[in-house]
């Protein structure tokens, strides 16, 4: 034994002996500070924006911002909006258009909400009726007095105005003047820094109608969504913790056949999740959907702890050994592994701190912080728990009601996992390199797996899932509207469902030649862009309100026609006095959304082709804004979402790449410093590797992308599976110690740890499945594929590690294997 490996060894059996011999210190030690964190647990705060931390800081985004910034007057008020959805048979018979004016007054009469102006088809209807109402009971009062033949007169001649048709949905029949729905915008003056949030009360005034309830109408806008984005956080838990709860009873029942140490790992496992809360609540970090995975993978890891710290205390026991020297053998031994399997899923579920996505590392953060409390709370505060327990239930007579490990040599369990050691003894050669072959042609098939972003990932799927209705009080989740109104919207109001992306040039524009340069380009866009006559572009820029002022107002016509040398309807000379004259006609307020104060700088709108795809429309728009003269950049949410698609594949390969080589290093490092075996380090890596490699097989095959969440999975999968690996490594090592023969030390690891290993595996894989009742599709995905990661990691483990290990032994020991 070398000198490190002694202070090593002294010092792990210090820090046994401590928990042994003081073991009530060390309880209440643990309970003070589990105080101090139900302390911060009071500041956690939920954050109900769900994209907000993915796009915050990226360059695109913050063009947008600046855009918007610099389009807007700073000392005007903020402008909110929500939209009212009118479903019905015909939203402009006489009583439809009464009940949605009626929404408007009480939305006008409450003073929170802060109503400014509507329009929208009953709006419009109400004002061809009588020009004069201004005011959403005046124009009530106009569609009360009207006959119902005044009513569809009105309607022909509101089609006039092109905004009336645009508000409708695409059944809309100008002679039978009817269509089955109707969208009216509601705008809200309100201060600067007012949140959206508290504009969800619109909702609620349509609840509020009684028995005068009207026709279908619901609101539309951010604070709703934000509402449901909150309202699924809470929803999720009460859904998934409840069903892992269950679970968990059930396989830890079946683990330790004891209800007084399963309430023991129960406990400690509740400590965990009480510090790991307490530290969001004292580091400020915002729970989210995302961190919704992180006390199921707590729950993952402590369960694993859990059960392999009573299991091999109890299979000292049995052989008649008393409690103190018991659990001195058990800690001893386990607390290496505990110790490179924490240090490991660090790893795995630390790598995610790598991304410039916040949640992403957020998470990373939060998993990371937790496994190292779960390994105090499971190394230390349980075994000292146990044994003082123990001692209680010896005073006090209490009986054990299941003493004996999971499984043995000669239980059938134990037999069916130790059937691996036989088969890898005979072919070890075979096996490796088939298992090699097999996970590089999963892991090359993968690699094209798909990676999106989008809103609809964190919202409810429109159609509940079966068991949904079956769900008791409390925990039965809300309504959900907004997924409904999002495909109700682009069913029925396809034809004026237009994408956009905005190009943001800055320049000169007042010399001669700048609104030349700035539609030049549009003459031969990228494909995605051609969408208007004859493959040119589809924009709305300054230049477009040049050209309908120009047909509206003869004078600036002949302005503009003065100033047009080259006869193109573009003005080449003088543009300060056509922009003077621009912003003082009436559409100067048009004007200001496309050109900035200054004139050094234009935005122009593009329509994009809608069957295109994001990745197409984001590259196509910064190929555009490289054809400018003038400096620009393509920004807007389709190219904002690409951007976050991308970097989400690459903290996924990212973060694999940095939890595998992190692995590996501490891993053979750390085998050369205990055992002077560097190799078995290498060992460990290659069935975790196989499992990654089926699981991004699996994620390709059943066409479940990388998302926001599910990208973390790979590094995760990482930090859980080579669990399984280390535990089976660090209890064959002892074996091999002591006999010296591969195969009699896998014999009994794979019986014996193995058994603890698979009950980890059932309530482990079952407990993170339970993620997939989560109302959310992203959480669903992600419950499913810790699952799945988990069974891989722990069949790898037992299939692939001992053909490993026995090639290791021939190698680096020169063993006759066969």
């Amino acid at each position: 034994m070398t000198d490190i490996e002694e202070r090593i060894d002294a010092l792990t059996q210090r820090v046994n002996e401590t928990m042994v011999a003081r073991s009530k210190t060390v309880i209440v030690a643990f309970l003070l500070v589990s105080v101090v964190f139900i302390g911060g647990m009071s500041a956690v705060e939920t954050e109900t924006d769900a994209t907000e931390g993915f796009i915050d800081d990226l360059p695109e985004q913050e063009a947008l911002e600046a855009i918007n910034e610099e389009f807007e007057d700073p000392f005007e008020a903020d402008e909110e909006s929500t939209q009212l959805i009118h479903v019905g048979n015909d939203v402009l018979t006489r009583g439809e258009l009464l009940n949605m004016l009626r929404v408007l007054e009480r939305t006008d009469n409450r003073e929170t909400l802060r109503y400014d102006s509507a329009n929208g088809p009953a709006t419009i209807v109400a004002q061809t009726l009588d020009p004069s109402a201004e005011s959403p009971e005046e124009m009530k009062r106009a569609v009360e007095r009207a006959s119902d033949s005044e009513i569809r007169s009105a309607v022909r001649q509101a089609n006039e105005n092109p905004q009336f048709s645009a508000l409708l949905s695409d059944d809309f029949n100008e002679n039978e003047a009817s269509a089955s729905a109707s969208i009216t915008v509601v705008t809200h003056d309100v201060p600067q820094g007012f949140d959206s949030d508290d504009l969800s009360g619109v909702q609620t005034t349509i609840d509020d109608f009684g028995s005068d309830e009207p026709g279908d109408i619901r609101a539309f806008g951010g604070g709703i969504i934000n509402d449901e984005f909150g309202e699924i956080i809470g929803d999720s838990l009460a859904i998934v913790m409840p069903v892992v709860l269950v679970l968990l009873f059930g396989f830890l029942a079946f683990a330790y056949r004891d209800p007084i140490d399963m309430a023991l790992g129960l406990f400690t496992l509740l400590l965990t999740l009480i510090w790991t809360f307490g530290f969001l609540g004292f580091s400020g970090i915002p729970f989210d959907q995302q961190l919704i995975a992180v006390p199921v993978l707590l729950l993952a890891v402590g369960i694993d702890f859990g059960i392999h710290i009573v299991n091999r205390y109890r299979e000292e026991t049995v052989k008649g050994i008393d409690a103190v020297p018991a659990m001195r053998i058990a800690a001893n031994q386990l607390v290496i592994a505990f110790i490179i399997v924490t240090v490991t899923a660090v790893f795995g579920f630390g790598a995610n701190v790598v991304s410039d996505l916040e949640p992403i590392r957020n998470l990373g953060i939060a998993s990371a912080v937790g496994i190292v409390f779960t390994l105090l709370l499971f190394g230390v505060f349980l075994p000292a728990l146990k044994l003082e327990v123990d001692r209680l239930r010896d005073r006090f007579g209490v009986p054990e009601f299941g003493s004996t490990p999971i499984a043995s040599e000669e239980s059938a369990l134990g037999r069916l996992l130790a059937v691996s050691a036989k088969l890898g003894r005979r072919a070890p050669v075979v096996f490796v390199v088939a298992l090699l072959v097999v996970g590089g042609g999963l892991g090359a098939y993968g690699a094209g797996v798909d990676t999106t972003f989008d809103n609809e990932d964190f919202l409810p799927p429109e159609e509940e899932a079966w068991y949904v209705g079956y769900i008791p009080e409390p925990f039965a989740p809300g309504e959900y509207t907004v997924t409904e109104t999002i495909n109700l919207l682009e069913d029925r109001f396809e034809a004026n469902q237009e994408e956009t992306i905005t190009i943001f040039v800055e320049g000169s524009f007042e010399q001669d030649h700048a609104l030349e340069a700035l539609t030049a380009p549009d003459d031969d866009p990228p494909s995605s862009l051609a969408v208007g006559p004859g493959g040119q572009a589809d924009t709305t820029s300054i230049v477009t309100v040049i050209e309908s002022q120009t047909e509206a107002d003869e004078e600036f016509a002949a302005l503009v026609e003065r100033n047009d040398r080259s006869g193109n309807g573009i003005p080449d000379r003088n543009l300060d006095r056509i922009y003077d004259e621009l912003l003082a006609s009436d559409a100067g307020s048009q004007a200001e959304r496309y050109l900035t104060d200054d004139r050094r700088g234009a935005q122009v709108e593009y329509v994009v082709d809608s069957s295109a795809e994001q990745e197409e429309i984001a590259a196509d728009g910064a190929e555009h804004a490289e054809s400018f003269r003038f400096g620009a950049i393509a920004t807007g949410e389709i190219i904002i979402f690409d951007v976050v698609s991308d970097l989400i594949f690459e903290s996924a390969i990212q973060a694999l790449i940095l939890a595998v080589v992190l692995t590996g290093i501490f891993l053979v490092i750390s085998y050369a410093i205990l055992e002077g075996r560097p190799w078995l380090g290498v060992v460990n890596v290659f069935p975790i590797l196989i499992a990654i490699a089926m699981l991004i097989g699996t994620m390709r095959y059943l066409d479940m992308p990388l998302n926001a969440l599910t990208a973390t999975i790979l590094s995760i999968g990482i930090g859980l599976g080579i669990a399984y690996s280390v535990h089976i490594t660090a209890r064959f090592i002892d074996e091999y110690n002591e006999n010296g023969d591969t195969y009699e030390s896998l014999q009994t690891t794979l019986s014996g740890t193995g058994g603890a290993l698979t009950g980890s595996m059932l309530t482990t894989s079952l407990g993170t499945g339970a993620l997939a009742l989560a109302i959310t599709p992203v959480l669903g995905d992600f419950g499913f594929l810790i699952a799945t990661s988990v069974f891989l990691s722990f069949l790898a483990a037992i299939v692939a590690l001992p053909p490993a290990l026995f090639l290791w032994d021939r190698y680096a020991n020169g063993a006759t294997v066969g």
